[in-house]
């Protein structure tokens, strides 16, 4: 949801005209993907990456406006809270460059950032939730300056009607309320972006929904929440329940959520846009000026802007995503299932095993989606985000079995294939594959670590769990920055 928004008050007459242009924009998209040429030909992919800031104890520094107006670079904007920012890195080919050439683009962008910051005192940091945060640092003060994010979090309570509820029972139990969104900035993640073809496009997002519960075992890095230790990937719990716009008797009664996995393998990339203006209600109903189909009438692209903020407020996990550039209109898959970091390294070679993954999966003659089903893809979600990489995970033809295993025997090779077959050679894949094989021979990432050396420092005479999480940041961000990947990471 990157649009700039107003503050203001929404009638019942700006709810029903903007349902009535959604299901106009829902008509042109329709005719589009029947009659329009989206631009395909030269497919690029895309990275997002969501960071905390923090002060040199490794503690939340409130310091977002501040270090934006640093580092003066449009590629990154506020997020959610304000020990938030997020920066978005140039789309590109994924043959671009050669071996090691985005990695270097990415490293360039965050060292000059990290340079920024620190000289307004904040320091920047990957990791899928700040292990330092406390209850007290997501309160209604933490939330963004930004007009957009107050307006949301007005709408989902008006839509509530009720604080949150925050619940997550793991290694330690964790049980609280929240009267704000706010939350949710503690989910940082890493979004990988996927242009394809509209006849395509059910293939690749079916593939990526298939290996989502894969994607997140093998990259788990958010252990730990308001000092308790959770879920290897509690971000995913904590992102379903943070922006949840539904009391308990509309659960019961079945409305879906807008964090959601979906329900369904699509067959065309309009199922998603129409699932969303059928199953729910507008949060932020603003309609454009633009008429959509007198804008396609006279040989133009329509923006579609009501349903492409309609879709920014609707969480999936792999989120379609419609966009118009100078070159015309396209479509693209979001994959929003990875958290940040723990280094560009591990976040370079995520996104080579995605990437060549579905690829390979789109090429097979008997699809993945159409021997497994969808609740068993969700399923093996929540497993991989409970357990991460010591997860046993379901695949068609073998059945449960450890998801390192699963990798090294099935999912890495074919992962090389499809990269082969994106043009990418052995030179390019084997050092970012590689990566991901020594995660799975060694069984570590950066869960484990975190949680290790919490223990470790704990076992050692460190004076409580606070200090412990603090001593273990302020060594995460040290190995960060050497950009060793994290299954290399020694507990001292």
């Amino acid at each position: 949801m990157g649009r700039d928004v107003p503050a203001l008050v929404f009638t019942r007459d700006d709810r029903r005209r903007y349902r009535a242009k959604m299901h106009t924009d829902l008509e042109v998209l329709a005719r589009m993907l029947r009659e329009s040429s989206f631009e395909s030909e030269r497919p690029r992919v895309g990275l997002e990456i969501e960071l905390n800031l923090v002060d040199d104890d490794g503690l939340p520094a409130m310091r977002s406006t501040d270090v934006l107006q640093a580092i003066a670079d449009p590629a990154w904007s506020s997020e959610l809270g304000r020990f938030n920012l997020e920066i978005d890195i140039p789309p590109r080919e994924l043959t671009t460059g050669g071996p090691g050439a985005w990695e270097q683009t990415i490293r360039d962008a965050l060292n000059h950032a990290e340079d920024r910051a620190a000289a307004v005192g904040a320091h920047l940091i990957m990791v899928g939730i700040l292990p330092t945060l406390e209850e007290a640092d997501v309160s209604e003060a933490a939330l963004s300056g930004d007009p957009r994010y107050r307006l949301l979090n007005e709408q989902i309570f008006a839509a509530r009607g009720e604080d949150l509820r925050i619940r997550v029972d793991g290694v330690e139990r964790l049980s609280t309320y929240a009267d704000t969104i706010t939350p949710e900035a503690a989910c940082t993640s890493t979004q990988f972006h996927l242009q394809v073809d509209p006849k395509e496009f059910p293939h690749y997002w079916n593939a990526a929904q298939a290996i989502a519960g894969v994607q997140i075992a093998l990259a788990a890095n958010s252990p730990f929440l308001f000092g308790k230790e959770l879920w290897r990937e509690t971000r995913i719990p904590l992102f379903e329940q943070a922006t949840d716009t539904r009391p308990e008797e509309i659960k019961a009664q079945g409305v879906r959520p807008r964090v959601w996995f979906g329900e369904r393998w699509i067959t065309s990339v309009f199922d998603l846009f129409e699932e969303n203006v059928r199953y729910f209600p507008a949060l932020l109903p603003l309609c454009d000026d633009e008429d959509p189909q007198q804008e396609l009438d006279r040989g133009g692209v329509p923006q579609l802007g009501e349903l492409t903020l309609h879709n920014g407020t609707i969480y999936r996990w792999n989120r379609p995503v419609y966009a118009v550039t100078e070159s015309g209109p396209h479509l693209r898959i979001e994959n929003r299932v990875l958290p940040a970091g723990p280094t560009v390294a591990d976040i370079i070679a995520n996104g080579a095993f995605y990437y060549g993954l579905t690829r390979a999966l789109v090429d097979e003659g008997r699809p993945v989606w159409t021997r497994m089903s969808f609740a068993v893809a969700e399923e093996n979600l929540h497993t991989a985000a409970r357990d991460g990489i010591d997860a046993r995970l379901y695949w068609p033809g073998v059945g449960e079995v450890p998801v390192t295993e699963l990798v090294l025997r099935r999912l890495l090779p074919l992962a090389h294939r499809g990269l082969e077959l994106a043009g990418l050679d052995a030179a390019w894949r084997e050092p970012l594959l590689g990566i991901v094989e020594q995660r799975c021979v060694t069984a570590r990432n950066g869960a484990l670590w975190q949680a290790e050396t919490v223990r470790h420092l704990e076992k050692a005479g460190v004076s409580d769990r606070r200090a412990a999480l603090r001593q273990m940041t302020r060594t995460y961000m040290d190995y960060m920055h050497m950009n060793a990947p994290a299954h290399t990471w020694p507990v001292d």
